[in-house]
């Protein structure tokens, strides 16, 4: 444990210092990420960008570090470089953003709900002080962040999830336990597919469906729930499954082959019984005995009746319920509920049978991660040599430099050969997972099966070959934006009509909430409050959040916007607005009908207001700089991509891809036919070799394309080294000499040290209170869902720290940042009193979850810093 007091030489602890380091950079990133909405933001950015004050230098900017990121990583990206300052960065992409700015696009304020530009600007601002606070370092050498030695990587990989969903038993989703556990064949000879389930109170029931009812469940969800995005249907299979395990294994009862299990079969008892066929992804189609079946001719091999629908059936049930609206839709429960049935001996012991043969997948699973975990462990030496390779300077640049000089794979660096045996590990293992693992993998095969079928490799090859995709592309492009005699190009005339089309559907739907109303006045000055400056909005927001009342309130009592409201038309709308307030709290129709009023004001606001952002969208479209810069970005972009393809004969891939596809559809349809006698590790060998067949053919394509790439992979590797460098080492304009800082300004008596030092300490208590409680909460969320931490195979090759980011930083990336409500467009559908009613709960569904997590404590001293961080973050970001 490091110590609490500062050396003699320092006025703070190492920990002291990083975490004021850390405020004072995250205060600054905020303030910067939200003056990017700003018209002025880009004319106080700097060089390359114009400014009405002349030219902007480093050590003035406003906005240093989007400066230092857009200077250093943006501008220097490949493509991007080749840009010219005035032509490109001030006369298009500078009057592009300011016009965007100007047009004060609709807020999470108007909408009640967190837009997306929100959501981002608040993962980008996370980024952005994770990089800063990562990269530049303090001048002491000294500064220490929060470590737990208890605490551990809480990922879990996607093959431990993949366990998890596939367990027949104790896979609760969102209230719902289910299992298609069996089939039946009814007395009127149709096929039934009985399937369990279970609630929170622990009653258990058995319903039996025919596939027309899931279909007709598919067709119900999408009535229900308008516009939800469904998990299709799985085909209808009426293939089985034999196994010679069930009637070797088991004892005489178990064995036997019921009568409902071999109705409709299509296998023999000369097919293999074998372990794919006991998890339900193994057809039956070889006609040779293995050892073990041919030594037990004494018993019957049991078939058991459309298993593979079975298992696809189940993974579509339990994909679908992941949604809560469609598991707690009426058309779910009554699928779920609806006559209950009791089984029989016979439909038991045929549950009980697939039940075995779901367990017996599961094992197999984990004994192929296993193998291959094992696998990957023996190249850990040569993995960890070639990870040092890649992190030290330089690294990516001499990887891919080998590559370009090296014609075959076998003639690379030792560390290199190995590294490419970890990925067909790493391949295999993904192949696996998803055409043999999963309950819908069959499902998955047959369309990869179908698609690959369908696709013409030879005639597209032949017509890549002899295209000029930049030619192409280029008319393309000409056809779009050309503008005869100056009028609009066909790009604009068509997000014009698009952009129309939404303004008068709004219209339609504003004049008939305006009919309800019955009030022109409420009306008007609610369109006033939607054409009015940003000013004045924020102040009538300001305005509402202190005295706590709703935004609709605040617009209609607000003397900005005329006319002032009469004595019976405030009456009317307070009612209203106590109604509302009561309608939403309580289900109750009186009233409900009482807030109508409220309901139409706060619908017809959020009409006005996403009408006023399409008028604002279609100006912007308008704009002939926005044509111009769309050309511009394309040839860019697009055009260097091209010239790569062309001479790099990237259409030779095809038919290689092809070759790749047909082998590997063999490799999985033998997989499928294996004895249960078979190596575990003769079928992870399998999928490796097929990586190793065909590892070639992507190396001579990537090598291709770098000896063809006129350096641009160069550049890329170039640029990726340039922000590790800086991750590692910091900006090459200094460090921040945090103890200088705080000791400047309390000799100058700017700060009061003792109140400072408090406010560092709270600061530094609540970083490791939040990091603990959400390091429990993930324990507790992992232990409830019975999941494991292990790693999948070659897992854990690279670490954060090797380029220069802490992992408890990089963990608080997943931290939940906000409690607003996503911008949903469902809620649209909903009457105005269920949608604010939705939202509510969402927010108090947010207050639960994090119920007990540390609060941030006040910090007011430590501020008066802000001017002095400031300059000295400008010299040392100045280069």
């Amino acid at each position: 444990m490091a110590s609490t007091t500062p050396a003699s030489d320092r006025i703070l602890t190492g920990k002291q210092e990083h975490y004021l380091k850390r405020e004072l950079i995250g205060q600054q990133v905020h303030y910067e990420i939200q003056e990017l909405s700003s018209p002025t933001a880009l004319q106080r950015f700097g060089a390359p960008f114009r400014s009405d004050y002349g030219e902007v230098a480093p050590v003035d900017s406003d906005l240093p570090i989007l400066r230092y990121i857009f200077v250093h990583h943006v501008r220097n990206f490949p493509f991007l470089d080749q840009a010219r300052e005035k032509e490109f960065w001030q006369d298009k992409l500078q009057i592009f953003l300011e016009s965007f700015a100007k047009a004060h696009i609709s807020s999470s304020d108007d909408r009640l709900e967190e837009t997306k530009r929100k959501k981002l600007a608040l993962k980008a601002e996370k980024l952005v002080e994770l990089m800063m606070v990562s990269g530049i370092p303090t001048a002491s050498g000294y500064e220490e962040r929060i470590r737990f030695s208890e605490i551990e990587v809480v990922e879990r990989g996607a093959n431990e999830q993949g366990l998890l969903v596939n367990m027949p038993e104790g896979n609760e989703i969102n209230g719902w336990d289910v299992n298609v556990a069996g089939v039946r064949t009814t007395s009127v000879k149709r096929t039934e597919f009985l399937i369990r389930v279970r609630r929170k109170d622990g009653l258990e029931v058995h319903v039996g469906r025919r596939y027309g009812e899931f279909v007709k469940l598919h067709k119900r969800l999408r009535t229900e729930l308008p516009g939800k995005v469904l998990q299709p249907l799985p085909r209808k299979n009426k293939t089985s499954v034999t196994s010679n395990f069930l009637s070797v294994g088991g004892d005489d009862d178990a064995s036997s082959v019921s009568s409902v299990s071999t109705q409709g079969t299509t296998a023999t008892p000369e097919d293999g019984g074998s372990f794919r066929n006991l998890v339900g992804h193994r057809r039956s189609a070889s006609n040779t005995r293995s050892p073990r079946a041919s030594s037990e001719l004494s018993r019957e091999p049991v078939s058991l009746y459309r298993e593979d629908q079975r298992v696809s059936l189940r993974a579509f049930l339990r994909t679908i319920l992941q949604n809560n609206q469609v598991a707690q839709s009426k058309a779910m429960q009554d699928f779920l509920t609806r006559d209950p049935i009791k089984l029989n001996e016979e439909e038991r012991d045929d549950i009980q049978r697939r039940k075995v043969m779901d367990e017996k997948r599961i094992e197999e699973q984990k004994q192929f991660y296993e193998i291959a975990r094992q696998r990957a462990k023996e190249l850990d030496v040569y993995m960890e040599r070639f990870r040092r390779d890649i992190v030290e300077s330089n690294g990516l640049t001499k990887l891919f430099q080998e590559i370009r000089e090296k014609d075959q794979l076998q003639d690379l660096s030792t560390q290199y050969q190995k590294f490419a045996e970890w990925l067909r590990i790493e391949v295999a293992a993904t192949i696996y997972h998803l055409f043999l693992a999963e309950d819908n993998s069959p499902e998955l095969f047959a369309q990869a099966k179908r698609i690959h079928s369908l696709i013409p490799y030879t005639i597209m090859k032949n017509v890549i070959r002899i295209a000029n995709p930049a030619m192409v592309m280029s008319g393309v492009l000409d056809l779009f934006l050309a503008q005869p005699f100056g009028s609009r190009s066909l790009m604009q005339r068509i997000f014009s009509m698009t952009l129309n089309d939404g303004i008068r559907g709004f219209q339609k739907a504003i004049d008939a909430l305006v009919a309800k109303i019955d009030d022109p006045i409420l009306c008007e000055k609610l369109q006033r409050y939607t054409d009015s400056s940003e000013d004045v909005k924020n102040m009538v927001r300001a305005e509402a959040v202190a005295d706590d009342v709703d935004l609709v309130v605040a617009i209609l009592r607000s003397e900005a916007f005329r006319p002032e409201l009469t004595a019976e038309q405030i009456g009317r709308v307070f009612n209203a607005y106590v109604a509302w307030n009561s309608a939403v709290e309580n289900v109750d129709e009186e009233m409900k009908a009482g807030a109508q009023l409220f309901a139409y004001l706060k619908q017809l606001l959020k009409l006005y207001t996403r009408q006023r952002d399409k008028a604002m969208m279609l100006s912007i479209v308008e704009e002939p700089v926005t044509l111009q810069l769309f050309r511009d970005l394309f040839t860019i972009f697009y055009e260097p991509l091209i010239r790569v393809y062309k001479s790099a004969n990237v259409y030779n891939s095809v038919t290689d891809f092809a070759a790749f596809a047909d082998d590997m559809i063999k490799v999985v349809e033998k997989a499928q036919r294996q004895d249960v006698a078979a190596d575990p590790n003769q079928t992870v060998q399998s999928f490796i070799d097929l990586c190793q067949r065909h590892e070639h053919n992507f190396y001579k394509f990537v090598h291709e394309v770098h000896i063809h790439d006129n350096g641009l992979f160069q550049q890329l590797m170039g640029w990726m080294e340039g922000i590790l460098d800086f991750l590692r080492h910091g900006p090459k304009g200094g460090k921040l000499d945090i103890n200088a800082l705080f000791q400047g300004a309390v000799d100058v008596k700017q700060i009061a040290r003792d109140e400072a030092l408090k406010e560092i300490d709270a600061l530094v208590k609540w970083q490791e209170d939040r990091k603990r409680w959400h390091h429990d909460k993930t324990r507790q969320k992992m232990a409830a869902q019975g999941t494991v931490n292990e790693a999948s195979p070659g897992a854990g090759t690279f670490r954060g720290s090797d380029f220069g980011l802490d992992e408890m930083d990089l963990q608080e990336l997943t931290f939940e940042s906000s409690g607003s409500s996503d911008e949903n467009e469902e809620d649209d559908q909903l009457d105005p009193i269920s949608a604010e009613r939705k939202r509510r709960k969402k927010k108090q569904d947010h207050l639960r979850r994090t119920a007990g997590e540390p609060q941030k404590p006040e910090v007011k001293e430590l501020h008066q810093l802000t001017d002095g961080f400031l300059a000295m973050l400008r010299m040392v970001l100045a280069d």
